[in-house]
Formats: structure tokens, C-alpha cells, sequence
């Protein structure tokens, strides 16, 4: 065996920069929830937020510092004392936090965003790495836009957060400019000019503009980098971050290569990706690499048999090894609770008495109209209809009457609490009536901006996946639904994101619409 003693520590940024992609955004107790799955997956640093930025993503970097254990919590600031300090109180309860500072290097940064001269900004940098450190040990400097930045300034730079005590220098190439053999020549440049570099870890962090992250990345570690940030899914600003679980496996799959390990749990990697895929309502492209609905399937003929006969002959990487389970227990109508727990518990959901319950009603109605029940499905279930908010609307009942010679109608039954109440509207199609009864019983002015589709699983009784995004003051919410008709699932995921409003924004501050 290959010697693979070098340690690659993976930084994941998906509770920051994951969050900043179009269209995203979370709650505290989703946050929570992708931090604790982060910390099962074996992440050594979770970056958890921005806590300047705003009250919702101070609360969030607190609560995950306050709840996660094992990783270090790390919250961005930029390099000046407000930031700083708002970063600190969000993390002082963390058992290890990092504090991750910033401020651009490069010529055209510096004279359209920062207007600072190159002086202003190595005093800064002294300042702002001095500060953090005076809150704690571990301190993360970053240079934005380095791979665009002159390499005698940026290696000036970095000497002076070394000198100020920075732990860990990480190597952004913000706008995914940099080819690998570039970026790699990056990184070998900066450890042989840098005084003191020994003393730090080498970060890098990689946007995927060019389709070049992961490549960057790994060109950076043949190169010294050490720690490797990135989002899982890579998803983030604009085309996203380096695709973690690509990285990790392609680590894995190469020790023989690169000489390296991660600490990552690699059996984790698709319970994680299809939890931020459904919490960010950003569906996984079927063709995405190791996690996509495709990284697995063999459509040729010859593909087909050749891993019949030999599954190394057309897959370089085990299934299993990213938490692909297949079990021949097959779950039905006929299945009891006791079945369903096991099969859940397999799949990495621990459910206590009252999530149980609501899974086995909805397992239960389901499987009345499907014959076979998948993993897909249970996943769903899950994560769509049990690991919820409180429900101040609850679906009770849906009739649609439409066809290409009538005006689509919905009759909508919502439990507002425990009391039963029925509306009825037109629309332009079924999906909009249905929208429009429910906003008569809701009467809460939410605005539709955007709506998806997609099938959990194949076959005439696939189960159907709606995601919806809603916008109220100004702020995104987003629902999502199950069912085997579709316009059940749209119904429901556009009552779980006005449940969501009712309990972001308090009922108290609700703008109501009269009856």
C-alpha cells in the first residue's frame, strides 16, 4: 500500500458560502441540522456562517457553536473591529473556534471595492489578524482574489498575518480564474517566500467558474496545501465552491497518487448531499459526480455486463463507500412499525416515539398506492414530512377538477389549529388553484417565486417531489412536499413554506389579508 500518512483537513463552507447561492436560504434549525450531519460526515471545520451579516446568521453561528461538537466552529469576519468582535460573540461558547478574517489583495479589488492602497491594507491586516487573536488561538487569514493578486504584494501580506499570529493562511481563487498547474505554482511559490510559513497551514478555497475547483484544489495539495474548503454538493456563489465529496473521493480513490487521507466518514457523503439538497431546494444534477441519481447506473448493454461479471470493470468507487445501501427487504402496506424503524435506522435517522408516529402514517398511506416502498421514499418521508416545523396549516384535503375544456378548480381543506376549514378557487392551471384556495384560507400575502418537480423514483407510482420558493418581506422561504399525485405535493410543499413564514416571522408580526 501507498504511504497516505499526509492528513488533508476539509473546511466546509456550506452554512456560508453554500448559503450564498441564488435562491437559499435557511433557518437556525436548518442550519443546526446540515452542522450536526457535517459533524457525523467527520468535517474537521465548519464554517457556520457570517455573524455580521445579520441577526438570523449570528443566531445560527451561535446556536451551532453552542450544539455541535467535534469540528471547530469557525464564523468570517472582515478585517476590521466591528466584524471581529460580532464573530466572537457569536462563537466564544464553542468548544474550538476559529476566527476566519478576510480583506482583498488584489490591484483591481483594491482600487474599485476596498479604495485602499497597498500600505492601508498590510496595516489592516496586522490590526484585524492581532484582534482576533486576542479572542482566540485560531485564526484563519484570507487574502480575496489571491490567484489575481501581484505575487510580491500577496506574499507580503501573508508574512504579516503570520507575524500577527494567524494559524491557517488560506489561498482563495474567488472568481475560479486560476487553471490547476497555475494554482499549484501558486502554492509552491507563497511556501518558499513566505517567512514563518512553516509554523501555518496552508487553505485553499476554489470557486468552480470555470469548472476547475476540485482540480484546483487537488493541484494545491501536490503543491503543500494542507486544509481544502468547499461545500458539499458545490454548491455556493455563483457556479459554487469546490464539490467536497468529489474531492474526498477523489482523494480516496487515488491514495495510490496523491499519498493522502481525509477523516472524513465516507459513508455519510449521500445522506449529507440529499440533506443540503433538500434543505437549499437545489435538486442534485443527475449526472453530478459521486452523488448524482447517475454516478451509479450503467445504461450500455456492454457497461451492464461487464458489471455483472466484475463490478471494478465500470465503477472505480463502491456505492457502499458513499452510504449507497441496497437491502432486499422489501417494505409494502403489510410492513409494520417495527420494519419501518429498522429500514430507518439503517438508512442514519434516528427517530424518537412522535417523528416514528408521523413517518408510519405517512409510510402507511403511501404504501397504499404504491406496491414497493424505496429507500428514496423513506428518505422523503423524512425529510419532508416528519423532521419539520410546527404546523400551524395542515393539509386535510385536496380535489382538483381541471382538463383542456375547463377552468382547473381546487378545493383545498386546511386544519388551522384543529379547526377544519374549506376554500375553493380558480386558477390558470391546477398547481395555481390549488395556490389560490390556499391563500384564501392563509390569507397571508406570500408571492410565488419559484416551483419544482421532481420524481424520488422511477415507475408509473414514482413519488413526486415539489419544492417551492416563496417570498414574504423581502425574505425567501422554502416548502416541500410529497406525494404520488403530484398536485397533493405541490399543495403540501406550498403549505410548508407559508408554515415556515407563520413561524420565522411570528404570527404577532403577520400582515394579514382580510377574509
Amino acid at each position: 500500500m501507498p504511504d497516505t500518512s499526509k492528513r488533508i483537513y476539509i473546511f466546509d463552507t456550506t452554512l456560508r458560502d453554500g448559503e450564498q447561492s441564488p435562491g437559499v436560504s435557511l433557518n437556525v434549525e436548518e442550519k443546526l441540522k446540515i452542522a450536526h450531519q457535517l459533524a457525523r460526515l467527520g468535517v474537521d471545520v465548519i464554517e457556520a456562517g457570517f455573524p455580521i451579516a445579520s441577526p438570523g446568521d449570528f443566531e445560527a453561528v451561535r446556536a451551532i457553536a453552542r450544539e455541535v461538537e467535534g469540528p471547530v466552529i469557525a464564523g468570517l469576519a472582515r478585517i476590521n473591529d466591528r466584524d471581529i468582535d460580532r464573530a466572537w460573540e457569536a462563537l466564544q461558547e464553542a468548544r474550538r473556534p476559529r476566527i476566519h478574517v478576510f480583506i482583498a489583495t488584489s490591484d483591481i479589488h483594491l482600487k474599485y471595492k476596498l479604495r485602499m492602497t497597498r500600505e492601508e491594507v498590510l496595516a489592516a491586516v496586522r490590526k484585524g489578524v492581532a484582534r482576533a487573536k486576542s479572542y482566540c488561538q485560531d485564526v484563519e487569514f484570507s487574502p480575496e482574489d489571491a490567484s489575481r493578486s501581484d505575487i510580491d504584494f500577496l506574499c507580503q501580506v501573508l508574512a504579516a498575518a503570520v507575524e500577527s499570529g494567524a494559524t491557517v493562511l488560506n489561498i482563495p481563487d474567488t472568481v475560479g480564474y486560476a487553471t490547476p498547474a497555475e494554482f499549484g505554482r501558486l502554492i509552491a511559490e507563497i511556501r518558499r517566500r513566505v517567512p514563518g510559513i512553516e509554523q501555518v497551514q496552508i487553505s485553499v478555497h476554489c470557486h468552480n467558474d470555470l469548472g476547475l475547483a476540485v482540480a484546483n484544489s487537488l493541484a494545491a495539495i501536490e503543491n503543500g496545501a494542507l486544509q481544502v474548503e468547499g461545500a458539499i454538493n458545490g454548491i455556493g456563489e455563483r457556479a459554487g465552491n469546490t464539490a467536497l465529496e468529489e474531492l474526498v473521493m477523489a482523494l480516496y480513490t487515488r491514495r495510490d497518487y496523491y499519498g493522502c487521507h481525509t477523516n472524513i466518514v465516507t459513508e455519510e457523503i449521500y445522506r449529507t448531499s440529499r440533506l443540503v439538497s433538500s434543505l437549499t431546494g437545489m435538486p442534485v444534477q443527475y449526472n453530478k459526480a459521486i452523488v448524482g441519481k447517475n454516478a451509479f447506473a450503467h445504461e450500455a448493454g456492454i457497461h451492464q455486463d461487464g458489471v455483472l461479471k466484475e463490478r471494478t470493470t465500470y465503477e472505480i468507487m463502491n456505492p457502499t463507500m458513499i452510504g449507497l445501501v441496497q437491502n432486499n427487504i422489501v417494505l409494502g402496506k403489510h410492513s409494520g412499525r417495527h420494519a419501518l424503524r429498522s429500514r430507518l435506522e439503517e438508512l442514519g435517522f434516528k427517530l424518537n416515539e412522535a417523528e416514528l408516529d408521523k413517518a408510519f402514517a405517512r409510510f402507511k398511506e403511501l404504501a397504499d398506492r404504491k406496491k414497493e416502498i424505496t429507500d428514496r421514499d423513506l428518505e422523503a418521508i423524512v425529510e419532508h414530512e416528519v423532521k419539520q416545523i410546527p404546523e400551524k396549516f395542515a393539509l386535510e384535503h385536496i380535489h382538483i377538477s381541471t382538463g383542456n375544456r375547463v377552468v382547473p378548480t381546487a378545493t383545498i381543506g386546511l386544519r388551522v389549529d384543529q379547526e377544519l376549514k374549506e376554500e375553493a378557487a380558480c386558477g390558470e392551471g391546477p398547481v395555481d388553484a390549488a395556490f389560490k384556495a390556499i391563500d384564501k384560507i392563509t390569507r397571508i400575502p406570500v408571492c410565488l417565486k419559484s416551483y419544482a418537480l421532481n420524481a424520488v423514483t422511477g415507475g408509473k407510482d414514482a413519488v413526486g417531489e415539489v419544492t417551492v420558493k416563496v417570498e414574504y418581506a423581502g425574505r425567501v422561504f422554502i416548502g416541500r412536499g410529497i406525494s404520488t399525485d403530484v398536485l397533493e405535493a405541490s399543495a403540501r410543499a406550498y403549505v410548508n413554506a407559508i408554515n415556515k413564514v407563520v413561524y420565522e416571522i411570528g404570527e404577532e408580526n403577520l400582515q394579514v389579508l382580510e377574509a
